[in-house]
């Protein structure tokens, strides 16, 4: 029955149309179902009969919507009299996807006009419906953009820029909410700024860090790419496992994200346009497009609304800076009266030194500074050389110094002469202008003579430290090392009590004992270095105890050798350990002998010594006072001075392997550190050494250290008259600690490290007095370079100094019988009679 519409003929026509066809009887049934409109229903051949009306039902749609009933509602208009001839249906197919259908309904009559049904022709409208839709979108959009592109062309407020920007990037890719970050740097380091918002509220980020550079965010921030992702909480990009989460927790809703740089011109970035939707899918690459024009868009406009904020702001400062120069103008005159005063002043009252000085180097102007610090009278100095002024050893090649010294620097250091003959160090700055040098320079002799005194006392408490702690070390070891000896000792005494005389073990316990016994002494003089040794100290006369045992010492040292004792008369007595003392003279005594294997002299003296502050000034654990000393001297090989700064290390030696421990001088400087006192060394190669034991002086009692006191307080110190002294020693330290004592006194001081020195400085300076001399100096000695300053000026006055004693100097050739001499070390007082005396002849 339902088939009796249509023969088998007229289906196999329709059949085989392209167009849809499905025909419905006079109920508004469907009755028939081609093969066309089965496809555009999503299914295959589709037979209908009794038992299909439901299936078909449920397949053929009109608006997305399954039918309600077993009727075609279409179907029965037309039959009711309303014929479509442009009807249009959404199908939604069995797989989900839809499409849209556009035909035709029309009534089925007979012969006799009577209605047997409806037809329905259709075909697929969807891609022709895209198409228009495409069309009206892309229309749209470039309205949008033509819109935007002419407002921001013309607009030069930031803000409104950025923020017509976004919306209109919200409007055009259908985003529920976009964001533009701007490019800047706040006070915590951060460089992306949240700078407007659309979609959302605008406090919805409050809470919210300013983004960092993280997988999600660091291609749009750095400017390297777009970023368009279907799908936050699922793309592998930004988590490690599913769920994935690219957004803090909390943030609005965002599972579409779409990220574009906006960069300007010179490729700096600007910011960035973020995008965001709740429902995953929702961008797509036309999206993407969009997005990159709106950003060339914003990018050209900030550009330019920056340009133009530049721009103003030049103009303003431009506008500040012509009327901060009309106001100079207008007091120009006043102003350069006012520095010119100020310059003059600055001139006249500055304790600095002032000078201008022209091509030749020759002293246009100078200050009135010269005189007050060099005793230069400005007017003394004018037309003069520079070079003439500055210490020979300071001055650069050529004889315009300072422009020397200004190639390689504004600022540095020369020793000037001062009118008495002597130098001062100054601190120089200095500018040259065309062919003039402006230069300012600082006296900084005391700061530098200051610092050297420093380095000296650090340099004496470094050593002190180091034998300090080699002092602890040694002695902890020759403790428990003396500890271990006792109890070899004592067992071996043990046995051999308890060996018989004939017994053939009886030789090798004796030598064990021998060397045990050795070993003993070994740490006894360990525990001296140390400071550690027991000590029985008491009133010791020292000439009395030289003289005592000069007969052990002439053993000691053979027939070869010669010994000569010196006691000075009136002798102070010392407290110490008489046997100490005895040892540590007889380990010096020794040492000696081994220097002079040909044979020689030594001699012992004694001597009473006050040292002052200059001197403990470099011995930090020493005090001022009154010291005996006993001086050891020898006329052998002598050492050189990196073995002096290492004889007392204990374990050093320069004696072949099995000839010596080194500990003999470690012994005497222990012993002579544990009593209070000090110990020097003076050595020249080939010309013998001397060693100088320092011991306090014994307090004397109440009565005789009042009358001492009152002694001492009623001596005066000879003071010079500003002669000319020259002062020669190849030590520099030692140098200027005596230049120093010497102006103390009185004296105008040139100085020299040598020989040659001194006799360039003679030349220059005939009107030196007196030549105050080392004995003991490389390459030309001071009696030679007395003897040859004599020859060229035969009333020049000369004072010896050395560390050797007066007849430690003559026994090594070093100084005539009657040259005058001045021991080392030297007080003040000591020092001003002497010279007194060798200037007045006396």
């Amino acid at each position: 029955m339902p088939r009796a519409l249509v023969a088998a003929e007229q289906a196999a026509i329709l059949g085989q149309l392209a167009e849809g066809v499905i025909l419905a009887d006079t109920a508004g049934r469907i009755t028939y179902v081609n093969e066309a409109a089965a496809r555009l229903h999503g299914v295959g051949r589709l037979e209908v009969g009794p038992d299909d009306y439901a299936r078909a039902y449920q397949l053929l749609t009109e608006d997305g919507r399954p039918c309600e009933s077993r009727q075609l509602p279409l179907a029965r208009a037309v039959l009711d009299g309303v014929v479509s001839t442009d009807a249009r249906w959404r199908i939604r197919r069995p797989d989900g996807s839809e499409i849209i259908a556009l035909g035709s309904a029309r009534p089925i009559h007979d012969a006799d006009g009577k209605p047997l049904g409806a037809v329905l022709t259709m075909h697929d409208d969807t891609a022709r419906v895209q198409t228009e839709l495409a069309l009206r979108e892309e229309s749209q959009a470039l309205e949008t953009l033509n819109r935007v592109g002419a407002t921001v062309a013309s607009e030069l407020e930031l803000e409104r820029i950025v923020q017509t920007v976004t919306d209109a990037g919200v409007a055009l890719i259908g985003a529920s909410m976009g964001a533009f970050f701007y490019s800047t740097t706040n006070e915590a380091g951060e460089s992306m700024l949240l700078y407007t918002l659309s979609g959302v509220d605008p406090h919805a980020f409050d809470r919210y860090p300013m983004p960092r550079a993280s997988l999600m965010f660091r291609p749009t921030l750095a400017g390297e790419s777009v970023v368009r992702c279907e799908d936050v909480l699922r793309d592998p990009r930004y988590g490690k496992s599913p769920p994935y989460h690219g957004l803090p927790p909390g943030h609005p809703p965002v599972r579409s994200y779409l990220a574009v740089p906006v960069v300007s011109r010179s490729g700096r970035v600007l910011g960035g346009l973020f995008f965001g939707h709740p429902e995953p899918g929702r961008f797509s690459l036309r999206h993407e497009r969009l997005m990159v024009g709106i950003a060339a868009h914003a990018a050209i406009a900030i550009d330019n609304a920056n340009l133009y904020g530049v721009a103003q702001r030049e103009i303003d400062e431009r506008r500040v800076a012509e009327e901060r120069l009309r106001e100079l103008n207008e007091t120009l005159e006043q102003r350069v009266e006012v520095r010119t005063r100020e310059r003059d002043r600055a001139w006249k009252y500055s304790r600095d030194l002032q000078a201008v000085i022209d091509d030749r180097g020759c002293f246009l102007e100078v200050s009135d500074a010269w005189y007050a610090v060099l005793g230069w009278q400005p007017a003394e100095l004018g037309g003069h050389r520079a070079y003439g002024f500055i210490h020979p050893e300071d001055r650069p090649a050529g004889e315009r110094p300072f422009f020397s010294n200004l190639a390689r620097g504004p600022a540095f250091e020369n020793r000037m002469r001062h009118k008495d003959g002597s130098y001062r160090c100054i601190s120089w700055v200095a500018s040259q202008a065309g062919d003039t040098v402006y230069a300012s320079g600082r006296d900084v002799t005391e700061q530098r003579e200051q610092a050297h005194a420093l380095a000296r006392a650090e340099a004496a408490l470094r050593q002190s430290q180091k034998m300090e702690a080699v002092g602890h070390l040694t002695g902890g070891i020759a403790h428990d090392f003396n500890n271990m000896l006792a109890v070899v000792i004592g067992s071996l005494e043990l046995l051999q009590r308890r060996l018989p005389e004939d017994a053939s073990v009886r030789r090798q316990a004796t030598n064990a004992m021998e060397a045990a016994n050795r070993a003993a002494v070994l740490t006894q003089r360990l525990l001296a270095f140390a400071r550690k040794q027991p000590l029985t100290p008491r009133a010791v006369d020292a000439n009395a105890l030289v003289t005592g045992m000069s007969e052990l010492l002439r053993h000691a040292l053979g027939a070869e050798i010669r010994l000569e004792v010196l006691s000075a008369d009136g002798l102070w007595p010392t407290l110490a350990d008489a046997n100490q003392l005895e040892n540590a003279i007889l380990n010096l005594a020794v040492n000696a002998r081994d220097a002079m294997a040909e044979g020689g002299r030594l001699t012992i003296e004694t001597a009473n010594v006050k040292l002052d502050g200059r001197y403990v000034a470099n011995h930090p654990e020493l005090e001022a006072g009154d010291y005996l000393s006993v001086t050891v001297t020898d006329s052998g090989i002598g050492m050189p001075a990196e073995v002096v700064r290492r004889a007392f290390d204990p374990f050093f030696t320069t004696k072949q392997a099995g000839q010596g421990t080194g500990l003999g001088l470690s012994q005497v400087y222990g012993f002579v550190k544990q009593s209070g006192g000090h110990v020097t060394i003076y050595s020249e190669p080939g010309r013998g050494t001397s060693v100088r034991i320092y011991l306090p002086r014994l307090a004397a009692p109440a009565g005789r250290r009042e009358a001492a006191d009152a002694m001492s307080a009623s001596a005066s110190v000879p003071i010079g008259q500003q002669e000319l002294v020259l002062l020669v020693d190849d030590e520099a330290a030692v140098r200027q600690v005596n230049a120093e004592a010497l102006r103390e006194l009185g004296y105008r001081v040139l100085e020299a490290d040598g020989a040659d020195t001194a006799m360039t400085t003679l030349a220059a300076h005939p009107q030196i007095e007196l030549l105050f001399t080392d004995l003991v100096m490389p390459d030309v000695d001071g009696r030679r370079l007395a003897a040859e300053a004599r020859r060229h000026h035969p009333d020049l006055k000369v004072l010896f100094t050395t560390g050797y004693s007066p007849t430690a100097a003559r026994q090594i050739g070093a100084l005539d019988v009657e040259a005058p001499l001045l021991g080392k070390p030297f007080t003040l007082e000591e020092l001003g009679r002497t010279l007194r005396q060798v200037l007045e002849g006396a």
